[in-house]
């Protein structure tokens, strides 16, 4: 969504116009249910974390900081929200996506191209769940929701130096996960 429209549906949500505020959701509900979803490794603890997280961003919109980017501010309150339930339930979470490709894409692709595409992207999504929790948010966040690293940083509630030194540390601890023999080449 465009800066100066997003502004503008925050300033007449502000002023208790719901019908903006509902424009702001529907931009970024996918992303801040991929994010809780990350968090909590399931659908209906996604769901029930993103609406509580909408609902008290709307409440808390007097205490938004006017010309600051509006999508990492829900987001932080919707992963609060889920970090809440998580620990609320006391489950470990876990990583998953909700895949959606190109149609058109996936019928110019062989049968064999994507069997190995899959097969890659799920080593990959099995050796991030493997990643200690702060590390599979930052690389989640920064990666696999595609957050800019100040993006990343506010959601997370850290310094945006701190987001690149967790994800710098997280990548290395990765990529040991991926390829542990040592010298990096899988036998």
């Amino acid at each position: 969504m465009e800066p100066r429209r997003e502004s503008e549906l925050v300033a007449r949500a502000r002023r208790g116009d719901h019908a903006a505020y509902a424009q702001l959701v529907e931009a970024h509900q996918d992303i801040a249910f991929r994010a809780a979803y990350l968090v909590t490794g399931g659908a209906a603890e996604a769901e029930d974390a993103a609406q509580e997280g909408f609902v008290k961003a709307f409440r808390a919109l007097g205490r938004f900081r006017d010309g600051a980017p509006f999508r990492p501010w829900p987001l932080t309150i919707v992963t609060n929200e889920a970090r809440n339930r998580r620990r609320g339930d006391n489950r470990r979470a876990s990583l998953a996506l909700r895949a959606s490709e190109d149609q058109r894409e996936l019928a110019a692709r062989s049968a064999e191209d994507e069997a190995l595409e899959r097969a890659g992207r799920d080593d990959l999504l099995r050796a991030i769940e493997r990643l200690r929790p702060t590390d599979r948010e930052v690389v989640s966040y920064r990666y696999l929701l595609g957050l800019d690293e100040a993006e990343t940083a506010q959601a997370l509630g850290c310094a945006r130096g701190t987001v690149k030194s967790r994800l710098s540390r997280a990548l290395e601890r990765l990529r040991a996960e991926l390829d542990p023999t040592p010298g990096g080449s899988r036998a």
